[in-house]
């Protein structure tokens, strides 16, 4: 039995399993400590991977060689490309997941990662030897040591859950809280706060009336996270279904709001504004009669289906008595009740790049803890913070992502720069560089950082060079392919575009709005058969958006140039009167470290930014 490590990682939710995974991976022996293996990688909340900006994180994370795409890839029930009306910048991967699948598919992942053990228990203690994490006690009085450890205890910390008036603790339903570690570090000076999230009723499909219901397919051509090519969906694929709510289920809902922990003082904590409980919609937009809700499955051989759209504290009897008013729900039973659920988090301020602790030496957060919401936020931060927390104990050289690099980089930015007043979610409006953060280039962008590092392995590296030389190679093929009038005029008057009259390159005519590989394969034959989707379309992004994309390029450029500034740790901001009164108060408290993470304090004003570069004489 080992009781030594390099890492410990505590909490096997998503940022845990890609944490620990990354550390042994690496070459650290690792250990995760988690309360039941059976719930390792639980879907707390809705069966579904990816979305907008976020299924660009899970595409990111393989890209680095983490486990999430080809996790969900194993477990995928349901795969669409959302916004594919939109430019490809705001194309974004999502999948429904079988729940009970995805959790075996993690469990097997991480029994085969050598150097990786678990131990199932609860952590109550940290190790702390001159200021420094050393190791992890436990509620069966294990004791294990490491040089570092990462702390992704999601919602456990001290978690009070709420349906109605009635509480009890716990971290998940039907299981314990965790105590103790929050106290801990809040006596070594962490701060220390509390958020609020929900999760819908859970209901039995033998008691839906589906012909009530407008169905909602997936993807005709599937659709996959991995950029592995052996990486697809094996489940069968599932429709979701879409019904709405009506008056009545709002008269029943504002009937119950004294009854609501979120309105009745219970819960003085604050949740998700973009994520709203169903109670709150009927104050919020109180004049809409109706509000869209979905019928997930949560898994291809089981009747329990998650109900989107419709997360509620309210008591059980009032969320079955408004449930009963939709039509298709008439005859509903229901295997829970949503629910809420309080508990701890620390402001990221308090970490650096790495995710490690500023005031703990040693110690790595990543999920929840930070005051995240969602797997896949959850599941990048994991990710960064096992690297480092394997690089630190190693003395390895860290790892952080730039905002023109990755979103993963954009949030973690985002949290240690900003703090949260209300749990984090990525959105694409959070990157200012979105057609540098594609989905369909995280490969690009990552997997050469992933292989440098040890994480992303050569096959798939070589698989990268592979497709980017048949990237490069159909692009000029198709910059030299020239297209007569006549067959091109053929196809621009069947989509209503102006005619040509000599020929032209097909390179120049996919410029065109509206043209695509699609449309001129009928022409070039030749050129587009021999490429795969995944390269053609990659070839078409490139050559439509060219001009977009070196401009963004050259602004990220030019504004990543603050970020090799560095500040001075002893600069005493509140002495340096040139500085607005916000701004000396910020900085004295955040302490950048570099000139372009001050400029991206809420507060710090381009002429504050001027002041400090005065100051450092640049």
């Amino acid at each position: 039995m080992k009781f030594d490590f390099d890492v410990i990682v505590i909490g096997a939710g998503h940022a845990g399993c890609e944490a620990a995974r990354a550390a042994a991976t690496l070459g650290s022996e690792t250990l995760l400590v988690t309360m039941d293996m059976n719930k390792i990688a639980q879907m707390s909340c809705n069966p579904a991977v990816g979305g907008i900006a976020k299924g660009q994180i899970v595409r990111e994370i393989d890209a680095l060689g983490g486990g999430m795409g080809l996790v969900t890839d194993a477990a995928t029930i349901q795969f669409r490309m959302l916004n594919r009306s939109k430019g490809p910048a705001m194309w974004s991967p999502r999948a429904q997941a079988d729940r009970m699948a995805f959790s075996a598919a993690w469990r097997r992942m991480l029994e085969q990662t050598e150097r990786l053990y678990i131990w199932q228990d609860s952590a109550t203690e940290f190790v702390i030897r001159n200021g420094a994490v050393a190791g992890v006690k436990t509620a069966m009085g294990a004791c294990f040591t490491a040089k570092t450890v990462v702390l992704t205890a999601g919602t456990f910390l001290n978690g009070l859950m709420h349906v109605g008036r009635v509480q009890w603790r716990g971290g998940r339903i039907s299981e314990p809280a965790s105590t103790g570690l929050t106290e801990q570090l809040r006596s070594l000076g962490v701060a220390t706060e509390r958020m609020k999230t929900g999760t819908p009723v859970r209901l039995d499909s033998r008691t839906i009336d589906f012909s009530l219901c407008e169905p909602q397919y997936g993807d005709t051509d599937g659709g996959k996270f991995s950029y592995l090519p052996e990486s697809h969906a094996t489940l069968p694929q599932l429709p979701c279904f879409t019904l709405r709510t009506s008056e009545e289920t709002h008269e029943i809902l504002r009937a119950g709001l004294s009854e609501s922990p979120l309105y009745n003082g219970q819960i003085q904590s604050i949740g998700p504004r973009y994520c709203p409980s169903i109670e709150t919609k009927i104050v919020t937009f109180a004049d809409k009669t109706e509000h869209h809700l979905f019928l997930e499955p949560e898994g291809a051989e089981t009747t329990e289906y998650y109900l989107n759209g419709f997360s509620s504290s309210l008591p059980f009897e009032v969320q079955m008595k408004a449930l009963q008013t939709i039509p298709a729900l008439r005859n509903v039973q229901i295997y829970r009740p949503g629910y809420a659920i309080e508990y701890d988090f620390f402001q990221p301020m308090q970490l650096l790049h790495t995710l490690e602790s500023k005031i703990v030496t040693g110690l790595f957060m990543a999920g929840q803890v930070n005051g995240t919401t969602g797997y896949e936020e959850a599941a990048g931060q994991g990710l960064v913070a096992g690297i480092n927390a394997h690089a630190k104990a190693h003395g390895a050289e860290a790892l952080t992502l730039g905002r023109d690099e990755a979103y993963i980089g954009v949030l973690i930015d985002d949290l240690i720069t900003k703090g949260v007043d209300e749990p984090y979610r990525m959105f694409t409006s959070r990157a200012e560089y979105r057609i540098l953060l594609r989905q369909d280039d995280a490969d690009s962008r990552l997997t050469p950082i992933g292989h440098r590092i040890g994480l992303a392995s050569d096959r798939r590296l070589s698989l990268l060079r592979e497709k980017e030389e048949q990237i490069a190679c159909l692009t000029g093929q198709l910059r030299a392919k020239s297209i007569r009038p006549a067959d091109a005029n053929a196809m621009l008057s069947s989509i209503g575009s102006a005619e040509v009259k000599q020929s032209v390159r097909a390179a120049d005519l996919i410029l065109r709005p509206g043209v695509d590989m699609s449309l001129l394969r009928r022409f070039i034959p030749d050129v587009a058969d021999e490429y795969s989707d995944e390269v053609t379309e990659a070839a078409e992004i490139r050559l439509k958006y060219a001009g977009y994309i070196d401009r963004e390029r050259q602004l990220a450029e030019r504004m990543g140039k603050l970020d090799h500034v560095t500040l001075a740790d002893k600069i005493d901001y509140l002495s340096v009167t040139a500085l607005s009164t916000e701004a000396r108060q910020k900085l004295a408290a955040q302490r950048p470290q570099t000139v372009g993470q001050a400029s991206r304090i809420p507060g710090v004003s381009p002429a504050d930014i001027n002041v400090l570069l005065l100051l450092l004489g640049k």
